[in-house]
């Protein structure tokens, strides 16, 4: 929700803004009320809720402030609600579908409490022309509000249904323990399961595999160790490219999906996969995804599946997303290189190396920089933006800081190797 999704305040006249930012303050003020009368509402009115303990009751309350706070605070702010905005409602679902309470309650909660809210907002909106063309205003944006979070909180409850250990469907499983063995089950019910997530037998399908861990669930997350898993796949199955669900499962603390690609770049599911690890990360949830190259047929699967768990632990403690198919050779060579390779740098350039470091790194840049120019310096010079001799004078300390000719491919590999293996994390291989 933000001023682009209506009338923007500045386009209605002042009187009316006025009157518009009134109501939507008052009633932001009033949301422990709007609280407390929605989740008597609740508590009272729908069976499952009936009964529960004061723990259960305080929550339901603060989840309805909550909502109303999000919403009307970023209608104030003038911008759009954020996929941190909505954590808590999706954490919330969660603890709502942990708790065994059925999902048309659920539903019927949200009920009422925006009945509640409603009512509010006309009572305290005022009978001047102004406020009721301010709370007109408020009407279309709010009403968007309403049903984002609906929807994020039903979608949130049903993959936690579907993903949880007690609840997940077995099919999908044993699917996954087959694809990964190299093979797609032609008769029972696993073929159906694999087309619904467009992986079939025709030559020439396009996948990649990824291997997720949980690295830790902070404290700004309500989920427990066992539940995170569960968690990240849901998320995971929600994430692909091809107008399918990917195909992901828990497997004890490992998470395995396998994307069928369609006719999509794997590029598109890279970048829509870090969209999902920052979503993961505003909920209290830190991961690190490792993306296999892409497999051409469902033979390769096993395969894709080794890459992926190559990939996964390459990367740092902080978790990320390491995708293959984003890396050349020589990236991939330097990230998997182990401490070895590191000892075998000339402790000449590493020397100079630490030292460039602490001073800026401009060095290490220019050899970057030059190699990206083919040698060229002036093309160098230039993408650095700084002056031709500049630039010389800065090779020319390079080579009598390492003892190495920049003018020699030999050399200047070295240096370039020296230079990355000093920027990539060492491998830290993570249990299984």
């Amino acid at each position: 929700m933000s001023a682009g999704s209506h009338p923007p305040a500045a386009s209605l006249p002042g009187p009316v803004q006025l009157a518009r930012t009134r109501v939507a303050g008052i009633v932001y003020d009033r949301a422990e009320e709007i609280a407390e009368q929605g989740s008597t509402a609740i508590l009272t009115q729908i069976p499952g809720y009936a009964g529960r303990d004061s723990e259960f009751r305080a929550d339901v309350h603060d989840q309805v402030a909550r909502l109303c706070r999000t919403g009307l605070g970023a209608l104030l702010d003038h911008r759009r609600v954020t996929a941190t905005d909505l954590a808590h409602t999706r954490r919330a679902a969660v603890r709502r579908a942990r708790s065994g309470l059925p999902l048309a309650d659920y539903i019927t909660a949200f009920r009422l409490g925006q009945q509640t809210f409603w009512k509010h907002l006309i009572a305290h909106a005022g009978d001047s022309p102004a406020a009721r063309e301010a709370t007109l205003s408020l009407v279309l944006p709010l009403t968007r509000y309403c049903d984002l979070i609906s929807t994020e909180a039903t979608q949130a409850y049903l993959d936690f249904q579907q993903h949880h250990p007690g609840e997940a469907g077995r099919d999908e499983h044993d699917l996954v323990e087959a694809l990964l063995g190299g093979t797609l089950p032609e008769r029972g019910p696993l073929p159906a399961a694999a087309a619904a997530h467009g992986i079939g037998p025709a030559p020439g399908e396009r996948f990649v595999v990824i291997a997720a861990t949980v690295l830790d669930s902070s404290e700004r997350s309500t989920h427990s160790a066992t539940e995170a898993p569960q968690i990240v796949s849901s998320a995971l199955a929600r994430t692909g490219v091809n107008g399918h669900r990917t195909l992901a499962v828990a497997r004890d603390t490992e998470i395995v999906a396998v994307a069928g690609l369609g006719r999509a770049a794997a590029g598109e599911l890279c970048t829509r996969l870090r969209r999902t690890r920052d979503t993961l990360f505003a909920e209290g949830i830190t991961t690190g995804f490792g993306i296999s190259t892409v497999v051409t047929g469902v033979e390769q699967l096993p395969r894709g599946r080794q890459e992926a768990v190559s990939a996964l632990d390459l990367l740092p403690d902080s978790g990320g997303v390491l995708a293959l198919p984003e890396l050349t050779p020589f990236r991939y060579l330097v990230l998997s290189s182990d401490e070895t390779a590191r000892g075998l740098v000339d402790p000449r350039i590493a020397r100079a190396l630490a030292d460039d470091q602490a001073k800026g790194g401009v060095l290490a840049d220019t050899i970057r920089a030059f190699i990206a120019a083919d040698t060229n310096l002036r093309e160098a010079a230039d993408a650095l933006r700084i002056h031709h001799n500049t630039a010389k004078y800065r090779l020319r300390r390079i080579q009598q800081l390492t003892g190495r000719n920049i003018r020699t491919v030999t050399d200047l590999v070295e240096l370039l190797v020296a230079i990355e293996l000093r920027q990539a994390p060492a491998p830290v291989p993570r249990e299984r």
